[in-house]
């Protein structure tokens, strides 16, 4: 028994040395370094060809697997993605943790989090994902993170907000909505008021900025944040992930009548039932 005693606690020390598995995700462990000296915890799943890779952005106080459900649709679907620990979370706190962050401030660590997602854009550039292959998904505080994000790299062609607000630890979202040109996609719950108000606002930024067809505004019944990415709502945003863009919608052309060989007058149908097809004037 003193054997086997031994033998355990070695086991422990060993896999107190190994890196914790991240629960319900696929792929890869990797380990991310900041310029400001933050060792980020992550996993890796390359994407299948001609699919994106989905660079998942956690909310306050979550980590990298409460992404897990989406995780296994976007693999199950083709896309690739990276789920990280942001600063100051789950398996990233070696210079601190979130709970005591600095609130309020422009150069709080919660305003630093998008070299957190810098960080991860760098590494997918190293496997060969160029930054126009990659969307943005963040949800709750994760969520202004990303459209942060997108101040400082343009080129992303789409991102996804899930419950974002104006405001969240001095991280604002409608700056970055007046200058991103890329698809967007909002979500948030009908009940929380304020927080659909204030996705409601961003909506109607970043309709101005980026025009039509480029803005998809989603309501869910009572759920929020990670919660809305349940087994109903993953669809959509997969539909939305291979559709970003809407085609765009062209007004009816009234066209003149044109002469045929009698000399009556050829008239192209009009939007109604009753002239599907062209009818011809004696």
């Amino acid at each position: 028994m003193k054997a086997f005693g031994i033998l355990w606690a070695g086991a422990l020390v060993l896999m107190g040395s190994l890196p914790l598995f991240a629960a319900g995700l696929a792929g890869k462990a990797i380990t991310l370094s900041t310029p400001d000296g933050w060792e980020l915890a992550a996993v890796y799943q390359p994407a299948k060809e001609d699919h994106k890779t989905v660079v998942l952005v956690h909310d306050l106080g979550k980590q990298k697997e409460a992404f897990a459900k989406l995780a296994k649709a976007l693999e199950s679907a083709g896309y690739g993605y990276v789920a990280f620990d942001l600063r100051g979370h789950g398996a990233s706190t070696n210079e601190g943790e979130a709970f005591r962050f600095a609130r309020e401030g422009l150069d709080n660590e919660f305003n630093k989090m998008p070299r957190d997602v810098d960080a991860v854009l760098a590494f997918l550039k190293k496997k060969g994902v160029p930054v126009d292959e990659t969307v943005l998904l963040g949800a709750g505080l994760g969520a202004n993170v990303a459209a942060k994000s997108v101040s400082f790299t343009p080129d992303v062609p789409a991102l996804a907000l899930i419950s974002p607000t104006t405001n969240t630890r001095d991280v604002l979202t409608i700056p970055a909505m007046r200058v991103y040109k890329g698809a967007v996609l909002i979500a948030a719950a009908a009940d929380d008021k304020k927080t659909f108000l204030e996705a409601s606002v961003i909506r109607n930024v970043a309709y101005l900025t980026t025009g039509p067809g480029k803005v998809t505004f989603l309501t869910a019944y009572d759920l929020s944040s990670h919660e809305m990415l349940d087994k109903y709502f993953i669809p959509t945003v997969l539909q939305w992930l291979s559709a970003p863009v809407l085609p765009e919608v062209k007004p009816d052309v009234v066209m003149a009548p044109a002469p045929v060989e009698d000399g009556s007058l050829s008239v192209p149908p009009s939007g109604t039932e009753d002239a599907l097809f062209p009818s011809v004037l004696e």
